[in-house]
């Protein structure tokens, strides 16, 4: 009788025990499924919210879009006037050094030439370098200012030297027109490595300037890491979520960038330098991985200064003069001529063209400009209109839809502390 207890007690209580051990595991699975649910709304609103911003543009929405950039204006401006007042040592010397310029400028002596020749030399690398940073900030979408300022500025010294058989432009007007000298020179006197040293200074400079526009996502991708906020920036989320999907990823473009950041993470230096070196539209992930990864600044920064205005300069530069050579432009020529029904109609305005750079070149101080109207040189003036355009275009855009982040993560933030309460 007591056995039949003693058992009876046993698989009462193994029953509780199971009864007790199921209820938490069927808590677990609630709040789990709860995560998942909350997880979901969550990615679904950001879904959203971005649909939003993406849709602010001048073309669909002019007036809001106008009014919040006008609005970021102002919120950057105000930034950029705290961060100045925080380093008033940095700007006061800033100031000193202007105004021992401004003073050696205005006062006269034999001091002037020396000054002017500083002067222009300085302006001519800025306009350069800020080119170069235009094309790779990254203000919602680069201004291909190689293909719009630079390049054509290296195929006139090309045409030049080859046409005046000199590369010793006089300045001035030289580097803002170019007349061949009067003496002359020999022809076939020019070689493939004088022209490249004749345009180095605004290839280098303009590769620097290209160095200096990746310098912002390293930044932000460091400080994010660092201070383990979410940074204001999609790219960068982006990023996160293509690390996050690291295994599964099957299409081309996952897998260069997986690719480029594997290559970055790994090798170091070396790596980015090669990633610089090379025409490569995934570098911009470059500065996203070795901020993320903490790559110490002159590690990314040198690699990527050498890659860009040193290595790959000289690859694009290469490119250019020798396509642009007197001997290849001569046998495009003949070819555009050479072609079925349309090719005498379009070599024609390519030959006019080419003559009248040739007499330009030629042209002396007094003698008058002479002017030629020719539907290439229009049309390429309306291209880079437009691009310039589409460009600024894209700053309204991109700086109205930073507005639009900021008001949305302000409601979702006010939100959420009204929840709290």
């Amino acid at each position: 009788m007591s056995s039949c207890c003693l058992v009876d007690s046993k698989v009462n209580e193994m029953a509780t025990n199971g009864t007790s051990c199921e209820q938490p595991q069927k808590r677990g699975t609630k709040d789990k499924r709860n995560g998942y649910f909350a997880d979901s709304v969550v990615s679904e609103r950001r879904q959203k919210d971005r649909e939003e911003r993406l849709a602010l543009v001048l073309w669909r929405r002019p007036i809001v879009t106008l009014h919040y950039f006008l609005l970021e204006t102002f919120i950057t401006l105000k930034e950029w006037t705290l961060k100045l007042w925080r380093r008033k040592g940095t700007v006061f010397l800033f100031l000193v050094l202007c105004s021992l310029f401004s003073l050696a400028y205005s006062t006269e002596g034999a001091h002037q030439k020396y000054v002017q020749y500083l002067e222009k030399r300085f302006l001519w690398c800025a306009y350069w370098v800020g080119l170069g940073i235009l094309s790779s900030v990254g203000l919602g979408t680069g201004l291909h200012t190689f293909l719009l300022y630079l390049g054509p500025h290296i195929a006139s010294v090309t045409l030049a030297a080859y046409e005046c058989g000199s590369t010793d432009f006089p300045e001035p007007p030289y580097p803002d027109q170019i007349i061949c000298p009067e003496a002359g020179g020999m022809e076939g006197s020019i070689s493939l490595w004088s022209i490249v040293s004749k345009v180095r200074l605004e290839a280098c400079m303009w590769g620097a300037g290209t160095a200096i526009g990746e310098l912002p996502p390293y930044f932000m991708a460091r400080a994010a890491r660092l201070s383990g906020a979410d940074p204001d920036d999609e790219d960068y989320e982006e990023f996160e979520e293509m690390l996050g999907q690291a295994e599964t990823a099957q299409d081309f473009v996952n897998r260069a960038k997986l690719g480029v950041q594997n290559m970055v993470q790994k090798v170091g230096f070396f790596g980015i330098l090669a990633c610089a070196s090379i025409p490569n539209p995934l570098f911009d992930l470059a500065g996203i991985t070795c901020g993320h990864f903490l790559v110490p600044f002159w590690t990314f920064f040198g690699a990527t200064l050498i890659g860009k205005a040193i290595i790959k300069m000289h690859i694009q530069k290469l490119f250019v003069i020798i396509t642009f050579s007197k001997h290849i432009v001569e046998q495009m020529v003949s070819l555009i001529g050479s072609l079925p029904r349309v090719g005498p109609s379009i070599q024609k305005p390519f030959s006019e063209y080419l003559e009248a750079q040739r007499s330009k070149l030629h042209h002396h101080t007094g003698e008058g400009t002479p002017v030629s109207e020719n539907w290439l040189s229009w049309v390429f003036e309306k291209v880079v209109l437009v691009m310039v355009c589409y460009f600024i275009f894209s700053i309204i855009n991109s700086m109205a839809q930073s507005y639009a982040k900021r008001r949305q993560r302000s409601q979702q933030q006010r939100y959420s502390e009204e929840k709290t309460k």
